[in-house]
């Protein structure tokens, strides 16, 4: 059974959460301040968190920071404003996906066991078959174990920058546009995805480039889309 962190400073929202995901087979610890869910999260394994934004205390955001300073796990935020500055701000300090209050739990559901997937499909694999390792200059992806390198230094990315980098790696050269790489990664259609994909890309660039604003790798080809440079 999956473990979900839900973490929301109204706790009726936090009750209707969990009674949609109990219902899907999930079990579900409640927290209803940053703190409080970190304090969680040292004790309890957790395959996924669902975060609100604006709490009292440590914010969603402050809280999301402090996760991705150890862990991978699939990140949902949840916001009551429908701004895109907090979308994409909760998407650049490491969130996966995001929902504006109110929100439809159904949807909600289907984004939780959408991120599960891709995050199973990322780690905790122990295969015994050969490695998979796809480079590109001084970047390297072990796709078995799910780690990256530039010039021999560990880079730790989210589920999504990493889906994102292997599409790109892997078919290094070609140029996929927002929309692509949004209905490969997302397995949905592309419906205003310019935001979201935008970011994720940003992020990668920040952790993989030693310049971002010169990217060495990871390269914008306007009014078409991305592409990983052949070395």
């Amino acid at each position: 059974m999956q473990t979900i962190l839900v973490c929301d400073d109204d706790k009726q929202i936090v009750e209707a959460i969990e009674i949609y995901l109990s219902g899907e087979g999930f079990q579900i610890v409640k927290a209803y301040d940053g703190y409080e869910a970190l304090e969680l999260l040292e004790r309890r394994e957790v395959d996924l968190m669902i975060i609100d934004v604006m709490m009292p205390g440590l914010d969603g955001i402050r809280t999301t920071l402090k996760v991705r300073e150890n862990s991978s796990i699939p990140i949902i935020i949840l916001s009551a404003k429908s701004e895109d500055t907090d979308k994409i701000l909760g998407l650049n300090i490491g969130a996966d996906d995001y929902l504006s209050k109110p929100f439809n739990p159904l949807e909600l559901v289907a984004r939780v066991k959408s991120q599960l997937r891709r995050y199973i499909q990322l780690g905790n694999l122990n295969q015994a078959a050969d490695e998979q390792i796809y480079k590109c200059g001084g970047l390297t992806i072990n796709d078995d174990t799910k780690e990256v390198w530039v010039d021999d230094e560990p880079i730790r990315l989210t589920p999504i920058e990493y889906n994102i980098l292997l599409l790109l790696v892997k078919n290094a050269g070609k140029v996929f546009s927002i929309d692509e790489i949004y209905e490969q990664i997302w397995n949905e259609e592309a419906i205003g995805a310019d935001n979201t994909v935008a970011v994720h890309i940003r992020h990668i660039r920040e952790k993989i480039e030693i310049n971002p604003r010169e990217p060495r790798y990871l390269k914008v080809v306007w009014g078409v889309g991305y592409k990983i440079e052949k070395q």
